[in-house]
């Protein structure tokens, strides 16, 4: 369950009747008692909409801290909230186009400040409800990222074991449970391939040679947890690029983890925490010239 529990307080001699903290709040915790805004709900959604617009500064919202602004790796330039239109889009747009999924790293480990500070700008993204129920997992070297990629080696090499079983693909087709299928289909080659690589030449072609990594998932009772984590994840992919970083999601991870608890266990994550990204994070050996173009979406207008 999410925490609705009470924690807005107003500052009665401070507050000077503007009546903006009931406007902004989503909650309805505050209302106007004679010409001073007090509070009288029962719940709150700890978004501090509040305490950010009050210009006497009369409103509080006790467990909010100022952890996620305290950044080790670069300067961190105050509280102040920019404003809608008040920054440059062709810079914003121009990080997002830039940034591109790397599957060349070099060795040199990643700074684990860094990777706490990616955590930081991972949490700036919104969350359904407010829940912030978001967590993250770091794997903080090498070693421990090969740790990940042997048991979810170990993994595929069973599926693909048992997806090369003919009859049992079409046993299960005819059951109308096709997934098996699907997979032999779409990735049993390239899985295969992967493993053969990794096997006689050291190839990794899951984590690409990452030094590091970022689990993001949900403890439960998150109102929207997957949304969540994927939001939280683009902040970070974000981030890293422009701290200089590369990144690569890798799905397989997340997949193997879906259907084998231990995997997670190995990693001290509870089975009731689903994982919903895996970030690989390092040092890119690659260099663009240009940004890429991208395929043309379905756009719908409803008039």
């Amino acid at each position: 369950m999410v925490d609705r529990k009470m924690t807005t307080a107003v500052d009665p001699l401070k507050c000077t009747g503007c009546g903006l903290c009931i406007r902004v709040c989503p909650d309805r915790t505050l209302s106007m008692v004679g010409d001073r805004a007090v509070v009288t709900g029962e719940r709150c959604m700890h978004c501090a909409h509040c305490a950010a617009v009050c210009p006497a500064d009369a409103v509080h919202v006790a467990g909010l801290d100022n952890w996620a602004q305290e950044f080790e790796t670069f300067r961190f330039g105050g509280d102040l909230w920019l404003p809608p239109g008040r920054f440059d889009t062709t810079k914003l747009v121009s990080l997002m186009r830039s940034r591109r999924s790397c599957r060349n790293f070099l060795d040199t480990p990643v700074d684990t400040r860094s990777l706490k500070d990616l955590v930081k700008i991972g949490i700036t993204a919104p969350s359904g409800t407010n829940s912030q129920k978001w967590t993250f997992t770091i794997l903080p070297d090498r070693p421990i990222v090969l740790r990940l990629g042997t048991a979810i080696g170990r993994f595929f090499e069973r599926l693909n074991r048992i997806a090369g079983n003919p009859l049992l693909r079409g046993g299960l087709r005819l059951l109308g449970r096709s997934q098996l299928d699907d997979y032999y289909r779409e990735h049993f080659d390239s899985v295969r391939d992967a493993l053969v690589e990794w096997k006689t030449g050291g190839i990794d072609r899951l984590f690409h040679g990452a030094t590091a990594a970022i689990l993001v998932g949900s403890e439960p009772g998150a109102s929207c947890p997957m949304e969540d984590a994927l939001l939280a994840t683009q902040n970070i992919l974000l981030g890293a690029h422009s701290m200089g970083l590369g990144t690569c999601l890798v799905g397989f991870a997340v997949a193997a983890m879906q259907k084998n608890a231990s995997i997670k266990a190995s990693l001290d994550i509870p089975p009731d925490e689903p994982v919903y990204s895996v970030i690989a994070l390092g040092h890119p050996d690659e260099t663009y010239l240009r940004q890429a173009g991208r395929k043309k979406p379905l756009v719908r207008w409803v008039n």
